[in-house]
């Protein structure tokens, strides 16, 4: 992957970050102590901390009748005080009400060694094999669900999107970098990250987050790439906010359809993992994806009560919060092949009990072109909604928000026809959609958090959809250990994506006229943080499952499934001696339509120490294990960009284990690690979680982060 220009570009930002930026930091104790030993009023602000004036100067301004403006800390109805407390922090942005999710800056050794985005979350993803490339959770309630521009869905771990897309607050310019890298030049993966952020007053900042990620690829024709940046402003003032970004993502990934057999891999060796034949690698097959979208979030308050200076939030008043937010988000897709044959060695059985090679091709139809593909899909989404949200008596009150709003969706859809080829002009189908939405939360002192919120399409596109959810969580207190309850409900009916409905391509035709699907799930989960312990149950029923079968094309299954969850976290400590373990079980009615295996887990063993006594450099070493029981694993279909349900084989009951070497010094962080260190020592050599495409073999990484925060 060349990164040489864009990582030029991110060492121009990373300069022009280090510039002098005036920033805000906490009340500076000293100036104001000085400020009231001569009498002046300084107000909530304090003594301005960026007052360069000498005491003299500040004297004579004593008599004055001019009252020189103090700069106030942050102002804002999302934060609480323990939140304005941290030097620097994180937040997304709710895409429907007045709401963000708050993340502190995660610089610590945890979860460092993970490089891979998709294990991060429970037990992981199964996935293609390379840095970059398609992902499927593992478990079946971690799975997209969303109807939008359904053929990116398996690269969610990577991409920008509005929900995910980070705003910073920073009492001082943040800037952090990344590089990690490993195997030779010539298959080199690469993980390069760039983030900075300023605040230009306690309330409004900026910051760009730019990530590029890929391989060079181990085996052949898999080369990846893939690139994400997000731009994004915002101010949270005490009546006023605004969220706003620029979100573009570019992919490309060649597409070798996977090893001609499992044989190739199990009972073959080669001298190099390049040697492994695949299925398109001759054909030459590529997708590559492009995405732009933007949003801006805005939201008025109108409190209820009078509100003075010393009110640096109105969280603790009645308020009326009027907002609207826009959204334009532009998806496209090409894909493109060649007719090429790929021989399997081991094809066919003769009389004799030996192997006959045959020759095959991936794609058994060609209805456009019997020569080469160039499939080429677009989708853009522009959306405005409108809400209010009441705030009765506080934010965190029994009945902290009660809100509603609605909203329109406008859709457009481009896809080549065969008339179009006789043309030469793209097709475009529009839609429509609109619906309301509310929702209601509170907070019961520290022992209760309740919501529900309700989404509704009443006519037109997408006519009778609604989602409805509801949770709660309770918190007590065992042997002064807060212990937290929860429980949460969905019901939601939906309406097939249109590309499940209607696609026109080379190797795929189709016109269908789908029903809703309809699916009920709850959840149960048990935390005790301070003694690394969680338990969750998932138990879900969907009907009229859309899913794509055996031979890849796009199928619904009219019976109910029932699908069950345990899932369990429980973390050891023995003086340095770290034992974690994260273990999913799941049972599926109808594997046919939703494969999953009855068991994935995650274990990590490790030890973490101070190197020496001043207590500087931080050091931890060990061992991830990775393993999922066998069962019929998806495979993975290029032209189509998503998961199908092949039935020929089971793949599982293999380890995957990696040995690593973390240590942070002062503001760095570095690793090595040698992932897939039991390549051809034990197992059963089929390092599949996606069928036909292997994992990477044994392979030495390295990688640093620096942060910087002044």
């Amino acid at each position: 992957m060349k990164l040489s220009a864009r990582i030029l570009t991110a060492m121009a930002i990373a300069i022009f970050s280090l510039l002098p930026v005036t920033s805000f930091a906490q009340l500076d104790a000293r100036a104001l102590s000085r400020a009231q030993q001569r009498g002046e009023n300084v107000g909530l602000g304090g003594a301005n901390p960026f007052d360069t004036r000498d005491e003299e100067e500040q004297d004579q301004e004593q008599d004055s009748t001019r009252t020189r403006r103090i700069r106030k800390p942050l102002e804002s109805y999302y934060f609480n005080d323990s939140i304005r407390a941290l030097p620097n922090f994180m937040w997304n942005v709710s895409r429907e009400m007045n709401d963000v999710d708050i993340m502190p800056l995660d610089t610590t050794l945890n979860n460092w060694r993970i490089d891979y985005p998709y294990q991060l979350v429970g037990t992981g993803d199964m996935t293609l094999g390379g840095l970059g490339q398609s992902t499927l959770p593992f478990n079946y309630f971690y799975r997209p669900t969303s109807p939008d521009f359904t053929f990116a869905q398996s690269y969610d771990a990577y991409t920008y999107r509005m929900e995910n897309v980070p705003f910073y607050n920073s009492k001082t310019p943040y800037l952090n970098f990344m590089y990690l890298e490993s195997g030779q030049k010539r298959y080199r993966e690469e993980h390069f990250e760039i983030t900075t952020a300023h605040n230009i007053s306690p309330t409004t900042g900026f910051n760009v987050s730019y990530k590029a990620r890929g391989t060079k690829g181990l085996y052949d024709w898999q080369r990846t790439s893939n690139h994400n940046l997000a731009v994004a402003f915002s101010h949270t003032g005490k009546r006023y906010s605004i969220h706003a970004a620029f979100v573009n993502n570019r992919i490309k990934q060649r597409e070798n359809g996977g090893a001609v057999g499992i044989w190739a891999v199990a009972d073959t060796t080669y001298e190099h993992p390049s040697g492994v034949p695949m299925k398109l690698a001759a054909a030459e097959a590529e997708n590559s994806y492009r995405n732009n979208s933007f949003f801006v979030k805005q939201a008025f308050a109108i409190p209820l009560q009078p509100v003075t200076d010393y009110d640096f939030s109105l969280a603790d008043l009645s308020a009326i919060y009027i907002g609207h937010i826009f959204e334009y988000n532009a998806w496209s897709k090409l894909y493109t092949d060649h007719y090429a044959e790929f021989t399997d060695e081991r094809g066919s059985v003769d009389d004799k009990g030996e192997f006959v090679p045959t020759k095959d091709v991936y794609y058994k139809d060609w209805y456009i072109s019997p020569l080469e593909s160039r499939d080429s899909i677009r989708e853009r989404v522009v959306s405005n909604r409108f809400f209010v949200e009441a705030q009765p008596w506080d934010r965190n009150g029994a009945v902290g928000r009660l809100g509603g709003g609605v909203g329109i969706d406008m859709y457009a859809y481009s896809q080549f026809a065969f008339e179009d080829y006789l043309s030469g002009k793209q097709g475009k189908h529009k839609e429509t959609a609109w619906y309301a939405y509310g929702a209601v939360s509170g907070k019961v002192k520290k022992v209760a958090d309740w919501g529900a919120d309700a989404k509704f399409y009443p006519s037109g596109y997408r006519s009778g959809d609604f989602a409805l959810n509801a949770h709660i969580a309770l918190t007590a207190r065992l042997r002064g250990h807060p212990v937290t309850l929860s429980g949460r409900f969905s019901q939601t009916r939906r309406s097939p994506s249109y590309w499940e409905n209607n696609l026109f391509s080379n190797h795929y035709v189709w016109s269908n006229s789908f029903d809703q699907e309809d699916e009920t799930r709850f959840e149960v989960s048990l935390e005790v943080p301070d003694w690394a312990f969680e338990v969750g149950v998932w138990q879900g029923v969907v009907s009229n499952k859309i899913y794509y079968d055996a031979n890849s094309r796009v199928a619904q299954h009219s019976d109910a499934i029932s699908l069950t969850s345990v899932y369990a976290r429980k973390d050891f400590r023995i003086g340095g001696l770290h034992l974690d373990h994260r273990a999913l079980l799941q049972w599926s009615t109808n594997q046919e339509v939703i494969p999953v295996p009855l068991l994935s887990a995650y274990l990590s063993y490790y030890y973490e120490f101070w190197v020496e006594k001043k207590k500087v450099l931080r050091v931890q070493f060990g061992v991830d294990g990775r393993f999922n029981t066998s069962y019929y694993a998806p495979s993975y279909n290029p032209a189509l960009a998503t998961f199908y349900n092949q039935r020929d084989y089971e793949l599982g009951n293999y380890p995957y284990l990696d040995v690593f070497l973390t240590a942070k010094w002062k503001r760095m962080r570095i690793f090595l690690k040698y992932q897939h260190v039991n390549y051809d020592l034990f197992g059963n050599k089929e390092y599949f979680t996606v069928a036909g495409y292997p994992q990477n073999p044994g392979m030495f990484k390295m990688g640093i982060s620096w942060g910087f925060y002044d």
